[in-house]
C-alpha cells in the first residue's frame, strides 16, 4: 500500500470516527478534551484498518466463491478506488442522515466490485456480492465492538472538568 493511500484510510478512519463521536460529546459536556481527543484517535484507527480490510476481505470470498484456483494477484486500495470511501466517510456526520450515508457506501462497494471481478475472474455480480458481504460482516462486527466499548465506557464515573 502506498503511503498516499494509508494516509487517505487514516482520513477516512479519522472522519468516520468523528462523525459518530462528535454526538456522543454533545450530549455529555463533562468529557475532557484530552479523552475525546484519544477517544478520536483510536476509533479512527480502527475505523481506518476497517475500511483497509474490506478489499481484502472481498478477495477472501472471492476466493472461497471461486471453483477454480484463484490468481496470485489481490485486490488492494488505490487512489483512485479510496476516493469515494473518503467523500462518503466526509459526509458521516449524522446531519446528513445514515441513509444518504449508506448510499455512498453502496457506490463505493459498486465501484470496488469491478476490479474485484477483473482481478478474480468472477462475474460482476458475483463479485458485487462477495464485496457487499465483506462490508456488512465488516460493519456489523465493528457495530458489535462499538456497542461492546459504550456498555463498558457507560459504568465508567465522568472525568472532572479542571
Amino acid at each position: 500500500m502506498s503511503t498516499v493511500v494509508v494516509l487517505l484510510l487514516l482520513f477516512a478512519g479519522l472522519s468516520e470516527a468523528a462523525g459518530r463521536i462528535v454526538p456522543l460529546v454533545s450530549r455529555r459536556p463533562g468529557m475532557s478534551r484530552t479523552f475525546v481527543a484519544g477517544l478520536l484517535v483510536a476509533a479512527g484507527l480502527v475505523e481506518g484498518a476497517v475500511f483497509a480490510l474490506w478489499p481484502l476481505t472481498a478477495w477472501t470470498l472471492a476466493e472461497l466463491v471461486r471453483s477454480a484456483p484463484p490468481p496470485e494477484a489481490g485486490l488492494e486500495w488505490t487512489a483512485t478506488l479510496l476516493a469515494p470511501l473518503l467523500f462518503s466517510a466526509v459526509l458521516a456526520f449524522p446531519l446528513l442522515g445514515p441513509l444518504l450515508h449508506m448510499v455512498l457506501f453502496v457506490g463505493v462497494g459498486a465501484a470496488l466490485a469491478g476490479p474485484l471481478a477483473a482481478a478474480s475472474g468472477l462475474g460482476w455480480w458475483t463479485a458485487a456480492g462477495c464485496v457487499a458481504v465483506a462490508g456488512t460482516g465488516l460493519g456489523v462486527t465493528v457495530e458489535g465492538v462499538r456497542r461492546l466499548v459504550v456498555r463498558v465506557g457507560a459504568t465508567r464515573t465522568p472525568e472532572a472538568i479542571v
